[in-house]
């Protein structure tokens, strides 16, 4: 009987994943270009507006294929229009079609085709094109830029200014094991991780840990496990939540945007 419990214990749900692997300076604008410290506000302990989104925040197709990224930019988008008090709802079919068509992926032969997707080039692809919502309508972000991978601190400011960052972590085990528990993802031991996650970061909570959405629910993770399995980590400028060329946060972009269009 304790054999079986044990094994029945652990029959968790395995979603799926795919982010590619990190392409060392494949975004070439960085962040701490275009911030000028003495202007640069502290986060607080606690922030984030996740909560105002009140509607599922969905799979959306994650469960079955490999189009995190996909996943993470609707949810990404859901976030900012509530922050403008509008709300867009996505669709499992609207999201897989953007990743057909960056990558390819037909949902009629996964085996051979859902191989995941590569951050800088789906954050072009947001830029130029824009991600299709449940009614057909396109949302663009307005640039990008790198963060330092694994630097905590910087990652609060990012999300504390833009209300959401893409996060793209090497995944390990027993971060599946955690979500299914109800666990923040910590540091544990274990074999290093072979595969990679798209991850919306979206705040901090009280007892410190960044609040993240992930396979249609909130997640949180220690600093510890950001700075050790983030690879790469973009911040995005929403389109949608410009006034008069600035951030909510009073950021200018509009140097960023005549360097994105020299590209």
């Amino acid at each position: 009987m304790a054999g079986k419990t044990d094994k029945t214990r652990m029959r968790y749900p395995k979603f799926k994943l795919g982010k590619l692997p990190a392409r060392r300076g494949a975004v070439q604008f960085k962040l701490a270009t275009y911030l000028i410290k003495t202007q640069l506000p502290t986060p607080p302990k606690v922030f984030g507006d996740q909560g105002l989104v009140t509607a599922p925040w969905s799979m959306l197709g994650n469960d079955n294929f490999g189009d995190c990224v996909w996943a993470g930019a609707a949810h990404e988008t859901m976030l900012w229009n509530r922050e403008a008090n509008r709300t867009v709802a996505f669709q499992t079919k609207g999201v897989l079609s953007d990743y057909s068509k960056v990558t390819g992926f037909d949902p009629k032969n996964a085996e051979q085709t859902d191989k995941g997707t590569d951050m800088q080039t789906a954050a072009s692809y947001r830029r130029k094109t824009g991600v299709i919502d449940a009614n057909g309508k396109r949302h663009k972000v307005a640039a990008y830029l790198a963060l330092r991978p694994g630097d905590a601190n910087q990652l609060a400011l990012a999300m504390y200014l833009f209300g959401a960052v893409g996060i793209g972590i090497k995944f390990p085990d027993s971060a599946m094991t955690q979500f299914n528990q109800g666990k923040p993802w910590s540091v544990v031991p274990g074999p290093a991780p072979t595969e990679g996650h798209y991850i919306p970061g979206l705040g901090r909570d009280n007892n410190g840990n960044f609040v993240i959405v992930t396979w249609g629910k909130l997640q949180t993770m220690t600093p510890g496990f950001y700075t050790k399995y983030c690879d790469e980590v973009i911040a995005y400028i929403s389109q949608e939540a410009l006034s008069n060329g600035e951030t909510r946060n009073g950021l200018k972009i509009e140097q960023l945007q005549t360097d994105l269009k020299a590209l």
